[in-house]
């Protein structure tokens, strides 16, 4: 028996009168419940923490993500570059026009 078993059973033999198997055999069913009480909270907190793990994320999870991430910005350079690149392309062909019409119109103002 245990300091908290022993004084429960001091305390129903001495207090409350109880004869000693009597007292035994309420300790031993509390002790019992006890023991039932604690296996269940144990599971109880190992389903829990099973369900919370499959949430959690790895190293290698992570490293994936950093990967992901990586080819993102890659392709958002590339995208950029391209799109600078047509930018250019039109504002030239736009200048272009532009001349030309400038060129038409002081052409046909001169005449």
């Amino acid at each position: 028996m245990i300091v908290s078993e022993i004084k429960l059973f001091e305390f129903l033999v001495n207090e409350l009168k109880l004869p000693e198997s009597k007292a035994k055999q309420y300790v031993s069913e509390i002790k019992a419940a006890e023991e039932k009480l604690q296996a269940e909270v144990r599971e109880g907190i190992s389903r829990k923490f099973e369900e919370i793990k499959g949430m959690l994320s790895t190293k290698s999870d992570i490293s994936d993500v950093r990967l992901e991430m990586e080819k993102m910005r890659t392709e958002m350079k590339e995208t950029k570059a391209e799109l600078i690149k047509w930018m250019f392309i039109f504002w030239i062909g736009t200048v272009g026009v532009l001349s030309g019409i400038m060129f038409a119109m002081l052409n046909a103002y001169l005449k």
